[in-house]
């Protein structure tokens, strides 16, 4: 099951040499200086697997092991040196040449009753807990403490993330300077959403094991979530200046580098990655998505090919498997990539609207409808999932059904769209909350039921419950100011959204704190958390697009124009939003025509959106085309007679066409908005129609 598979890579990324083999360290040293190997070169073989001891304790594990090989290349039959390069196989996370080490040491006379830790050890990476929990429970007392930190993983990917952490407690309550018990405990509260309790765990294994290149490579994934990709990057580079060919930091640093745009980075960094694991399927997976971003499809596909039967149920596996035979016009095998996706994430509304589209273009109009269905009845969905919609009820026969969701395409989204979306009945999610009071995943389900509802009080209680629980759970603290959004308060929803920002700040974070903070009208706050963002994620194709809309506002058209055109060649020209932002770029910087070809263009492809139809009419009539540009300004306050911009675009051109009453009543009703800011200006006009 994919919960069972995301466990055993918590214990996989866990155990490390470093602090998780120290208790076989002294054995080994021990028996280094009184065992001698049987063969007349013993001299060289003992260098050899000093020099591996020494590597491992300084983190580098990949020299360890081909000085540990040395060792036995010089004694093929010597029990310890086999035992040592377990060790730096345990350390590099390969658990089966670890396992067949581990035999060849016990029948070369390595003690057996020595190694129970170390078979455990290896039975994790295996994906065999209950083995791993069967070993750890023989060792020896003097390694009592890595037994304890195997049981503990074990139990953590047998979904017992709670009695795992327990025992991790316990044993730093004793030791509570054992880097390798920190590290292993940090990687348990992460993959538990108890971000916060991890940072905390991770900076006390660095502190006390700073060699320990799983603490570093934690650190940099969490400081990834927490801060953002470019500050994760130091971490990644400081375990690859231990070792330059470790697995879990190379392929970190390679997803990490592909997210900022460092693509030939990006590639040197899986290539190394193949180099320390041959045939490694998220190396090829990383490699696959950079050919596909270059639009170099059929390599992609072949690259995937080679990932897809170890991480063929990956989400993000499945969902560029999608993209790439949609590209193809297999749309079978793009429904049942997408498909699984969205079993997988019932919540992912992006993977339910390609679900639609491939089903769609296979010819099955009702399978489109049932997969568009939740996205589609949400207040806020977005033009294309309704045009989708609607092109499924027409070919399903529906004409009557298809127009409402196509007219809905053209206007802007409805107010008071649920922060949530679920196909769950609200009074079953409620039920499972309070079936498992301490189970916070379930009640984050109760908050949704309640808010489906309506049930706003009972959503902000249960909201309120889960932050209490888990208050190192960004999750929590979004679910909380989604809450308050809900119930219009604004100043509260946006420290809710600063706590979990505080936490973690990726993209759903940070979109949710700028646009409260901006509703709460706190832009200079949203303004400095969106540079912030941008900052550490560059290719953010959301923060750009809001920097964009700022840079407008503050009259910042050419760096407006420098945005959007970036953002133009990654999208395409079928983007009506993006075209009618660039026209308003263009014709603020006084290149009226360019801004009519965009704002022409913005229109062809979305006629009753109030944006386009606006830029449109700016465009004209900053070029004096007046009478055209009334019409265009008239029909887009006819769609959005909310928005106190268009009312102010319409009383200019009513005044200049000498229709002074109708003008002032235009302007009059843009000042009425306490957020329009061109106040100043509306007022000198008002004064200039003596109204």
């Amino acid at each position: 099951m994919p919960e069972r598979r995301a466990s055993f890579r918590i214990a996989r990324r866990a155990l490390v040499a470093g602090g998780a083999l120290a208790a076989v360290a002294g054995a080994c040293v021990f028996a280094l200086g009184t065992i001698a190997p049987a063969r007349a070169d013993a001299k060289h073989a003992r260098g050899e697997l000093a020099q591996s001891l020494t590597l491992l304790d300084a983190g580098n594990y990949s020299a360890a092991r081909l000085h540990a090989q040395r060792a036995i290349k010089a004694d093929p039959d010597w029990g310890l040196a086999h035992a040592v390069l377990a060790r730096a196989y345990l350390a590099l996370g390969d658990g089966t040449s670890a396992e067949g080490e581990l035999d060849r040491a016990r029948d070369d006379g390595f003690d057996h009753d020595r190694a129970h830790q170390l078979y455990a050890h290896a039975a994790l990476l295996e994906g065999d807990p209950d083995r791993a929990l069967a070993e750890a429970a023989k060792a020896q007392p003097r390694f009592a403490g890595y037994a304890l930190r195997v049981a503990a993983l074990a139990l953590a990917a047998k979904g017992h993330g709670p009695e795992g952490e327990a025992l991790l407690d316990r044993l730093l309550d004793v030791n509570p300077n054992d880097g390798a018990a920190w590290a292993d405990l940090g990687r348990i509260r992460f993959a538990a959403g108890n971000v916060a309790g991890a940072i905390d765990a991770a900076a006390r294994a660095i502190k006390a094991s700073p060699n320990d290149l799983a603490a570093l490579t934690l650190r940099g994934e969490l400081v990834r979530a927490q801060y953002g990709l470019v500050a994760a990057l130091p971490w990644f580079e400081a375990a690859l200046a231990r070792d330059a060919y470790y697995y879990d930091a190379l392929i970190d640093y390679a997803a990490t580098l592909g997210d900022i745009g460092r693509y030939r980075d990006m590639l040197a960094a899986t290539r190394k990655a193949l180099d320390a694991r041959p045939n490694d399927a998220r190396a090829y997976y990383l490699q696959a998505v950079l050919a596909a971003r270059a639009g170099h499809y059929d390599l992609a596909r072949t690259v995937l090919a080679r990932a897809t039967g170890t991480l063929g149920d990956v989400p993000g596996v499945r969902l560029l498997g999608g993209m790439l035979a949609y590209q193809a016009g297999a749309y079978q095998q793009a429904i049942d990539q997408w498909s699984a996706l969205a079993s997988q994430q019932p919540m992912n509304l992006t993977a339910k609207r390609l679900l639609g589209l491939a089903t769609l273009r296979a010819g099955d109009a009702r399978g489109a409808l049932t997969a568009l269905r939740p996205a589609a009845l949400r207040g806020d969905a977005d033009s294309y999932t309704l045009t989708l919609a609607a092109r499924a009820f027409e070919q399903s026969g529906e004409r009557d059904w298809a127009a409402p969701y196509l007219d809905r395409s053209f206007w802007p989204a409805r107010p008071g769209a649920a922060p949530f979306g679920t196909d769950d009945a609200p009074a079953a999610l409620t039920a499972a909350a309070a079936a498992q009071p301490d189970e916070p995943v379930a009640r984050l389900s109760a908050v949704r039921g309640l808010l489906e509802t309506g049930d706003q009080k009972g959503a902000l209680g249960e909201a309120q419950a889960i932050t209490r629980i888990l208050p190192g759970a960004p999750a929590a603290w979004l679910a909380l100011g989604d809450t308050l959004a809900a119930m219009g308060r604004g100043v509260d929803a946006a420290r809710a959204y600063t706590r979990a920002a505080d936490i973690r700040f990726d993209e759903p974070t940070m979109l949710r704190m700028v646009d409260a903070l901006e509703r709460a009208g706190q832009r200079p706050a949203a303004l400095d958390a969106l540079t912030k963002f941008l900052s550490q994620n560059p290719q953010s194709i959301a923060g750009r697009r809001i920097a964009a809309h700022w840079q407008i506002a503050a009259g910042r058209y050419d760096d407006a124009i420098e945005t959007l055109e970036r953002l133009r060649g990654e999208l395409g020209n079928r983007d009506a939003a993006l075209l009618a932002e660039l026209a308003v770029a263009y014709t603020g910087d006084g290149d009226a025509e360019t801004g009519r070809s965009y704002a022409r263009a913005a229109y062809a492809l979305a006629p009753m959106n109030p944006a386009a139809t606006d830029a449109y009419g700016w465009a004209l009539y900053q070029l004096g085309k007046t009478a055209l540009a009334l019409q265009l300004f008239q029909k887009a306050v006819a769609i959005a007679p909310g928005d106190a911009t268009l009312h102010w675009h319409l009383g200019q051109a009513l005044g200049d066409l000498g229709r002074n009453g109708e003008a002032a009543a235009q302007i009059r009703a843009a000042l009425a908005d306490p957020g329009f800011g061109d106040r100043a200006a509306a007022m000198a006009a008002l004064r200039l129609l003596g109204t």
